[in-house]
């Protein structure tokens, strides 16, 4: 039976496709000199009436690399810069709690075992994942906010890594429409204004690559959900557990089969696990101390060496069983 609950989500969801619908429609025809006009009119008001546009645009999937050339081109390299980053976070938030609470409740209820461990991964990694697609682009801009908003990520990570991650492609492309309309009116120093740009131009560019090897570097991952499965099925794995003694049989407990070495005794036990050949799985309570066993290891030359995400606080949220004392 229908709730009126139900009916609002519903006419929600269906004002939001109408929007997408015309701004998918109309996003290529934009006459961009009126509108520039039209933002220009409004005087001390325009940059509060062109982040409002920004944020509407992104939500209703406006092409939004053509409104960070139009916010440089009318505000100028700095002011625009803030005007185009704070439009665009203040749409993607839009975007994200729109899908968080008309759609995230009916994926995660209709997801399949491979989709919510998907989504698992993506909410366990949170602000990591978030700054990851925003630097390098995989993903369409206004698609992403919408898919981000049925995971699990707290909204305010999500906001602040979304604002820092897009600043440097907000600052490049701002810049390129300022120098545009500094050329339409003849403005001086072109050359000098041009290299600066095309310099920021090739840093956006060579950023996504740089990121990837840096995430390479970090080496293997496991969410807890796959370390889970592993523990079903993987063979000769040690599940190796960082925390101090009071931790690791304390109130909050282990997971089942883990060996504790608190982490300032793990140079002493290198050689041990050196041995033993096994996988290492590493956890702690979060992942603060394991991130710095595992780097510990693998400077150490063990290879064989996977960080768990999330850790033991990760597993107790499953509601899986834990060990005391």
């Amino acid at each position: 039976m229908e709730t009126p609950h139900f009916r609002l989500k519903f006419i929600g969801l269906m004002g939001v496709l109408a929007l997408v619908g015309i701004g998918v429609w109309q996003g290529h025809s934009l006459d961009l000199p009126q509108l520039m006009q039209g933002i220009d009119s409004l005087g001390p008001l325009a940059w509060l009436a062109f982040i409002v546009l920004y944020a509407v645009a992104t939500v209703a999937f406006l092409p939004g690399s053509l409104l960070t050339l139009v916010g440089g081109a009318l505000f100028g390299p700095i002011l625009g810069t803030l005007v185009n980053l704070t439009g665009a976070t203040l749409g993607a938030v839009l975007a994200f709690l729109i899908a968080r609470h008309l759609g995230a409740e009916w994926v995660r209820n209709r997801a399949g075992s491979r989709l919510a461990a998907i989504l698992d991964g993506v909410a366990a990694e949170g602000w990591r994942f978030v700054a990851l697609v925003r630097l390098v682009p995989l993903f369409p801009f206004n698609v992403l906010n919408y898919a981000l908003g049925l995971t699990r990520i707290p909204l305010l990570p999500y906001l602040l890594t979304t604002w820092i991650a897009m600043l440097p492609g907000a600052a490049a492309y701002t810049w390129l429409g300022y120098l545009g309309r500094e050329a339409a009116v003849g403005g001086e120093d072109l050359i000098k204004k041009g290299l600066l740009v095309l310099g920021l131009l090739v840093a956006v560019a060579l950023l996504p690559g740089l990121l990837l090897r840096w995430k390479a570097a970090q080496g293997p991952r496991w969410s807890i959900d796959e370390l889970y499965r592993q523990q079903t099925t993987a063979q000769a794995m040690t599940l190796l557990d960082v925390r101090d003694a009071k931790d690791f049989h304390g109130e909050f407990g282990h997971i089942p089969g883990s060996l504790n070495i608190p982490l300032p005794e793990l140079t002493a036990r290198l050689p041990e696990l050196r041995a033993s050949g096994h996988t290492l799985a590493v956890v702690c309570h979060t992942d603060k101390r394991s991130t710095k066993a595992v780097q510990q290891m693998r400077q150490a030359g063990l290879d064989k060496v996977i960080l768990v995400r999330g850790g033991v606080q990760a597993w107790k949220r499953r509601n899986w069983p834990l060990e005391r004392g």
